[in-house]
């Protein structure tokens, strides 16, 4: 993923709202969220080339995603998939702080990650790149590929709308019009990540279109309060059309 945003028990009626934009080459082959067959409780989409995910939940309420932390010159290309974090901690039953705490020590041997992992109880965040498990207090959260809430043009964006869209009643669609926001930011704004400042520019706007490298999907997810669970995701393809949508409800197992 390259932007999460998400309102953590900021509403009466929903404990998370999430919508998130996942950017990847387009050349690397993913499947659209689902109920994996081998593990039948955890629905999200899948990397084809290392198994792993970006963004799930599970039946039991678990919740994960991530973003890589932006810094080329630090990239191995040999480290493993940040795939597999996401997927691990959803087929666990640790509590986020424990299981982010057992992950700690050995998280180095990632290139770059920002991690979101939660469950009913609780929400956690942990970078490799600061290495501070926090717990997040209630309210409106962003995240792109940095640090949690790091002022990112995109980020800043994004937080507003998202305050503004959970006063309203939820609607899907509303979301997924938030993330499909393609105005870059302007060049005063942009961050300097060591990409060049023409790349910097289209890599600023909410969601990025083409040229090898774009947002490949868009996921929209509630969980609420009775248990209730929404997700939505729509895909797309490098001239930027839209390839599908698939969506599911559910109840929490146990709500």
């Amino acid at each position: 993923m390259c932007l999460i945003l998400f309102a953590w028990r900021a509403h009466a009626r929903h404990d998370l709202i999430v919508a998130a934009n996942r950017d990847e080459f387009y050349e690397r082959p993913a499947s659209a969220a689902g109920f994996w067959p081998d593990q039948p409780q955890l629905l999200a989409g899948r990397d084809l080339s290392a198994q792993g995910t970006w963004m799930g939940v599970t039946r039991g309420g678990r919740f994960a995603a991530i973003t890589n932390f932006r810094n080329p010159a630090e990239r191995n290309p040999a480290a493993p998939s940040r795939g597999h974090l996401v997927s691990s901690f959803l087929i666990d039953e640790r509590e986020p702080a424990v299981w982010l705490e057992a992950i700690a020590p050995q998280a180095q041997v990632y290139n770059g990650f920002s991690l979101l992992v939660g469950n009913r109880r609780s929400l956690c965040f942990f970078s490799n790149r600061n290495g501070a498990i926090t717990t997040l207090e209630p309210g409106i959260h962003g995240l792109s590929n940095h640090l949690l809430d790091t002022p990112w043009p995109k980020v800043e964006k994004g937080k507003a709308q998202l305050a503004k869209l959970i006063q309203k009643p939820f609607d899907a669609q509303a979301y997924l019009n938030l993330l499909a926001d393609r105005e870059p930011a302007s060049e005063p704004q942009l961050p300097d990540t060591g990409v060049g400042p023409e790349l910097e520019r289209r890599l600023s706007s909410i969601r990025i279109a083409g040229d090898g490298y774009g947002t490949r999907c868009s996921s929209v997810l509630r969980i609420s309060t009775d248990a209730s669970v929404e997700f939505w995701e729509r895909s797309y393809a490098s001239d930027a059309s839209t390839t599908g949508t698939v969506n599911y409800e559910f109840m929490l197992a146990g709500g």
